[in-house]
């Protein structure tokens, strides 16, 4: 096996990354992969089961939707408090306590036997996934040779929409045939295989130091230090606004399509969700054309994409709203993998800490303008929701403006 490229800076020393076409490297990206398709499969899988617990457990659809809004708010809180533990606990460690314990927990919801428990378990996840997204970004920022952190990071978003994908669709089609308690532990031992095969894979931190004990000055000063930096403040609201624009389109397409003049049944309305293999793609090429092109030029492009998908759901014919779902996924997880390896190249320092500041604003994004959009769909419709969309990838568009001329006066 190739060793890791050692290279020396004025202000880190040697440092020992690992470098594209290495094993070491392959086994990184490949675990972090896997890292990403856990989490996201892990936290969405019970989306397509909520019309399931509304009639099971005798809860009104606003209840049934707390099993994945609780585990998504808890994430929130939890992914600022990750990037503090591993300081002391280490990223590996960290990252693969989350995702062993997220799996045992899903399989442990096929079990709830009623409601309150379920959504206690489903809390405890979110709790335990938060040390997996802004550390894996960490991680990534860390030991990858810059050279080749586009690529990574583009294979770790892309493992995320492809996670996000298999546990919606995997779910909604075992318990259309089984039940829903099959279907998680299903989803749950997938789960777990996950984080076996991540733990095997990862190497080691090699350029990570670790911090004893929990000094609380020590982590106030790094996050307001990174909320200092002139341009990341920018990054995190692209994070916020992209997010918020992509969930608030998911959320409310379902209600167009399975009205009149498309009429479409559970099932076909859950396929749709085989369109986060474009994300997949998206994620992918972006990172290896950001690292050859200049990565805001693609987050650019990755916006304009999204606005441009956005736009066309407007349309009345089918095939054209379903390409316009397929065209703003891939222009939003192009964006995201840009944008979240603009984080580690920008931070100055404890990496993790600026990581959990971006992925905390990711998921605000998600709950709040997500929840927002209901508002203007219920105002005016579809079209409300294309305009409000809009408006926030607009913002998100001149932020990626503002944070590159920023970033060039910076060199």
């Amino acid at each position: 096996m190739p060793s890791p490229h050692p290279v020396k800076t004025a202000f880190q020393g040697e440092r020992h990354y690992l470098t594209r076409g290495t094993a070491a490297y392959r086994r990184a990206s490949m675990a972090l992969f896997l890292s990403g398709f856990s989490t996201f499969s892990l936290l969405y899988c019970v989306q397509p089961l909520l019309p399931i617990f509304s009639q099971e457990f005798s809860v009104s659809p606003a209840e049934s939707s707390l099993s994945l809004s609780l585990s998504t708010g808890f994430l929130a809180l939890a992914i600022v408090c990750a990037a503090a533990v591993s300081e002391g606990l280490g990223r590996r460690s960290l990252m693969s306590i989350s995702l062993l314990g997220a799996a045992l927990l899903t399989i442990a919801t096929a079990f709830a036997p009623n409601w309150q428990l379920l959504l206690v378990i489903r809390a405890l996840q979110g709790l335990v996934l938060g040390g997996v997204p802004a550390v894996a970004m960490a991680y990534l920022a860390e030991e990858i040779d810059p050279r080749g952190l586009g690529a990574t990071m583009g294979l770790y978003v892309g493992g995320t929409a492809f996670g996000g994908m298999s546990g919606r669709v995997l779910t909604g089609i075992f318990a259309e045939y089984h039940s829903w308690r099959p279907a998680l532990f299903l989803i749950g031992a997938i789960g777990l295989a996950a984080a076996l095969g991540f733990i095997a894979l990862l190497p080691p931190s090699r350029n990570f130091v670790r911090r004893p004990g929990f000094d609380p000055r020590f982590h106030a000063k790094a996050w307001l230090g990174h909320l200092a930096n002139p341009v990341l403040p920018f990054i995190f609201a692209i994070a916020f606004l992209a997010m918020g624009s992509f969930v608030t389109i998911y959320n409310y397409a379902g209600f167009r399509l399975v009205a009149p003049p498309y009429g479409l049944n559970q099932t076909e309305l859950g396929l749709i969700f085989t369109v986060y293999l474009f994300g997949i793609g998206g994620a992918s090429i972006g990172g290896l054309i950001g690292d050859r092109i200049g990565h805001f030029s693609v987050l650019l492009f990755g916006l304009a994409l999204t606005a441009a998908g956005t736009a066309l759901t407007l349309t009345a014919a089918l095939p054209s709203m379903i390409l316009g779902i397929i065209v703003l996924t891939a222009g939003f997880f192009l964006s995201h993998s840009i944008a979240s390896g603009l984080v580690g190249r920008l931070a100055h320092g404890t990496k993790g800490h600026a990581s959990s500041l971006y992925m905390l604003a990711y998921y605000v994004g998600s709950s709040l303008m997500g929840s927002a959009g209901g508002w203007f769909f219920a105002i005016n419709g579809w079209a409300a929701v294309v305009a409000f969309t809009l408006v926030l990838l607009t913002l998100a568009f001149i932020s990626a403006c503002v944070a590159q001329r920023l970033a060039r006066e910076k060199t």
